[in-house]
């Protein structure tokens, strides 16, 4: 059952959360860096998700994509689309890479941020509902 992974997905989307918070705290925060890893926080909630409804997560980094799955299996994922998490997308792939060049505005990581905050906030509850509760480690599987 690939329900046992549920907990290595939402740990990593964890580092991913905090890798981001840490970095927007010091003086001169990478924001690309910090937009990048909100965008992974979030796909990886929503492939947690996925994977607790004993589905295999498509292997994208399209947020709307991912949301789209989750609706079909929960109408209520519409606030996540309401909330325009699916912005996050463009810091999956393109902003990691110097052919289209481009810096987030602070303010634009701040909402980055928040975006995936709700992510894993929504994604938290439903997993909850399942019976799932967060793990605080995962041991390697030998």
């Amino acid at each position: 059952m690939i329900y046992s992974s549920v907990p290595k997905w939402v740990i990593k989307a964890e580092h991913d959360l905090k890798n981001g918070r840490d970095q927007l705290a010091t003086e001169n925060p990478a924001t690309d860096t910090i937009c990048f890893h909100m965008q992974q926080c979030a796909e990886k909630y929503l492939k947690a998700f996925i994977v607790a409804k004993d589905k295999k997560p498509a292997r994208t980094h399209v947020i709307s994509g991912l949301l789209q799955i989750c609706l079909e299996m929960d109408s209520e994922f519409q606030t996540l689309i309401d909330a325009d998490c699916n912005t996050l997308t463009q810091y999956g792939v393109l902003i990691r890479y110097p052919d289209d060049f481009y810096e987030p505005t602070k303010e634009e990581t701040i909402l980055a941020i928040k975006l995936a905050e709700q992510a894993k906030e929504f994604v938290l509850a439903k997993l909850e509902k399942l019976g799932y509760s967060s793990p605080t480690e995962v041991k390697s599987e030998d």
